[in-house]
């Protein structure tokens, strides 16, 4: 049921493939408990973190995973490639199963990567109205021009789109090093914007989601579990 929401019948005729009518009979008996408690209406609404027991035997359970990774650059981000490694094959296969990632970086790029199997927190940060900021620090082949900040400010327009990209942050660090800060994600849009000033990006790492940063303590690769602070923190940059 990892991902899943629905009503408590239909959940359990596909989990004990059986009819309905046999779920309803179950429930009537009073041998199925959703978190502990006995129950007995087949229309209830479950979450992905219902706790299901047949006759005291958990059928369906499981926590809430909120990790994050310093993903390495040259590797994809997707849950399984026939070809290519991928930061799955970063975790442990304990944690594999419904986990998925939350705001991909391409393959070449590097730096935090979310992940969970709580997909209703992972679409709250992901939806576009969510504006969540993320900051990259970018390296470009050529000197940074100076211009390019105002022109980040306002927004560019892409013609492929056909539309004009939110205000961005830029800011300077060195002469081919600066700090950007979207709140949205178009494909390979920094790339796209530097691309503007015909300056290449050489490497781009991320160091922010909303408001947690990349832990400065993991190597590439690496990898921890989010603080209960951390979760939250992500959520109330939503609200």
């Amino acid at each position: 049921m990892r991902g899943k929401r629905g009503r408590l019948d239909r959940l359990l005729a596909v989990h004990l493939q059986i009819p309905r009518k046999s779920v309803r009979a179950l429930l009537a008996e009073g041998r199925i408990s959703l978190n502990g408690d006995t129950v007995s209406a087949p229309d209830l609404q479950l979450d992905e973190f219902c706790k299901l027991a047949l006759d005291g035997e958990l059928l369906l359970g499981w926590d809430p995973v909120y990790l994050m990774l310093h993903k390495p650059a040259g590797i994809i981000s997707a849950t399984s490639d026939a070809e290519q490694a991928t930061l799955m094959q970063l975790l442990p296969d304990a944690l594999h199963p419904g986990l998925h990632i939350v705001g991909r970086l391409d393959k070449h790029s590097s730096g935090l990567v979310l992940l969970t199997n709580d997909s209703r927190w992972s679409e709250s940060l992901m939806q576009p109205d969510a504006h969540v900021p993320k900051l990259y620090r970018v390296t470009l082949a050529n000197p940074i021009a100076p211009e390019a900040v105002q022109a980040f400010a306002e927004g560019m327009y892409f013609d492929f789109e056909d539309i004009i990209t939110r205000p961005a942050r830029l800011v300077i660090e060195a002469p081919r090093v600066a700090l950007v800060e979207l709140t949205e994600g178009r494909y390979h849009q920094i790339k796209r914007m530097f691309g503007r000033f015909r300056n290449p990006v050489v490497a781009l790492h991320r160091l922010k989601v909303g408001n947690i940063s990349l832990d400065a303590s993991l190597a590439p690769g690496q990898w921890r579990h989010l603080s209960a602070e951390e979760v939250a923190d992500a959520r109330k940059i939503v609200e």
